[in-house]
């Protein structure tokens, strides 16, 4: 019976995939974010080889995420009402004219680092809108709810395996070619994800009433900060994407200062950073449960703050590779869980604006991340700014495991609501009614 159990254990991990849509929304997307990373690997690789500076490195990342700040509590509001499969049409078509015109102006030799900067805010613009469109529309991708902790977990997976292998052929392309056949490769890889769009059945649904934007933002945002597990989340995701995220765009300057490297060698290390995230995720898509995730978000917190700092120390490559594993494993697994429990625990007619608040904490806060770290690791240099972050993001995490109790306490009864926890007295039920937040 054993030889059997790994088969068995194969398809509960990737059970999501027997949703028709989910199948055909899994398959265009990984093709188009192997596109997507090996873009953004030739763009920040050829920024520092136009300019050689940490700073401008640092300031075009800046420009590129700073739209998410402004526009996505905006895009929270609007998607509770609009149709996210239509939107994301839209998304992908902006996101391929951007990725072509990068090919064209490189091809044609007059790519400055203004034309950078202007399509990364171009780009950002859509991602604003893009990226909680996504969030909510998965749910709708499966019929069974259950199944929703493994659809996230198998997104992040899918995320992580294009994180793997776009940074490593876009290593390879630019040592051998240059920056402009990954564009280029990009703008066609998103064909994939707008015919597999086109070719899925979306139930309709009716329009949602509404009380006005300025009231609709207001109540989103009270919910989302009068609720203490969605809000404790919420503010650890944002501290470790201003304090730890930018360690990513101050990757080119340590490959080339600390580590004497080039393009492959900044491939690998994203690379490995993306195998680490791809063996969290399919921990987490191995899961037959929500309940328990809560633990995993400080420690998955430490493990990426630890991963920092060594890595920080570190001026061998198979040593950094390896940290950077652990410390993708980290960050996919924080991430991940967080969202899947955002996810399982807000209310339907809420989760826009409140997973446009989640994107806002990762993506939105990210960009004065990375615009801090580029501008004091030019006196401090790139290693000092990645130690420091670590160490905030573990100091984060023990915080946040020192809220555990409280949190669970919350969660609890809409888990026992949900089914996904056996109620365990008569009061039960009446405890799930208090615990959703009031608006």
């Amino acid at each position: 019976m054993a030889m059997f159990s790994l088969p068995a254990n194969f398809r509960h991990t990737f059970r999501s995939l027997g949703h028709r849509n989910y199948r055909l929304y899994f398959i265009g997307q990984g093709v188009s974010l192997i596109g997507t990373w090996m873009q953004h690997i030739a763009m920040s690789w050829l920024v520092y080889r136009l300019t050689g500076s940490v700073f401008l490195l640092s300031f075009v990342g800046f420009a590129s995420l700073v739209p998410s700040f402004i526009l996505t509590p905006i895009a929270g509001v609007m998607l509770d009402r609009w149709n996210c499969h239509r939107v994301l049409l839209v998304t992908q078509i902006l996101a391929m004219l951007q990725a072509f015109m990068l090919a064209a102006l490189f091809f044609t030799g007059a790519i400055q680092i203004w034309h950078i900067i202007a399509l990364g805010v171009f780009l950002g613009c859509i991602n604003a809108f893009d990226m909680p469109t996504r969030q909510s529309f998965i749910v709708d991708l499966v019929e069974n709810k259950n199944d929703l902790g493994n659809v996230i977990a198998l997104n992040s997976s899918m995320f992580n395996s294009a994180r793997m292998i776009g940074p490593a052929i876009a290593g390879i392309i630019i040592a051998v070619t240059g920056e402009g056949v990954c564009f280029l490769v990009n703008g066609l890889s998103f064909l994939c994800i707008i015919v597999t769009l086109l070719l899925m059945k979306i139930p309709h649904r009716e329009a949602k009433p509404h009380a006005g934007h300025i009231e609709d933002f207001k109540s989103g945002l009270k919910y989302t900060f009068g609720f203490p597990p969605i809000r404790t989340v919420i503010l650890l995701l944002a501290l470790l994407s201003l304090v730890g995220m930018p360690y990513a765009v101050l990757m080119p300057e340590i490959v080339k200062k600390v580590l004497h490297g080039g393009p492959n060698t900044y491939g690998f290390l994203m690379a490995a950073s993306g195998i680490g995230a791809l063996t969290g995720a399919l921990y987490l898509a191995s899961r037959k449960t929500v309940a328990g995730l809560l633990k995993i978000i400080p420690i998955s917190t430490a493990v990426f703050g630890s991963g920092l700092v060594l890595f920080s120390l570190s001026h061998y490559f198979w040593l950094s590779a390896g940290l950077m594993y652990f410390s993708g494993l980290g960050m996919m697994m924080q991430m991940a869980a967080s969202s899947t429990i955002v996810q399982t625990i807000v209310d339907d007619d809420k989760r826009g604006r409140v997973m446009s608040l989640f994107t806002l904490a990762f993506m939105g806060i990210m960009p004065l991340g990375i615009l801090l770290a580029g501008s004091v690791a030019s006196v401090i240099g790139a290693p000092a700014i990645l130690a420091i972050g670590g160490w905030i993001c573990i100091l984060g995490a023990v915080l946040f495991a020192f809220q555990l109790h409280a949190i669970r306490k919350h969660i609890h009864p809409i888990y026992v609501r949900l089914g996904i926890l056996p109620a365990v007295s008569a009061g039960v039920p009446t405890a799930a009614r208090l615990a959703t937040p009031r608006e």
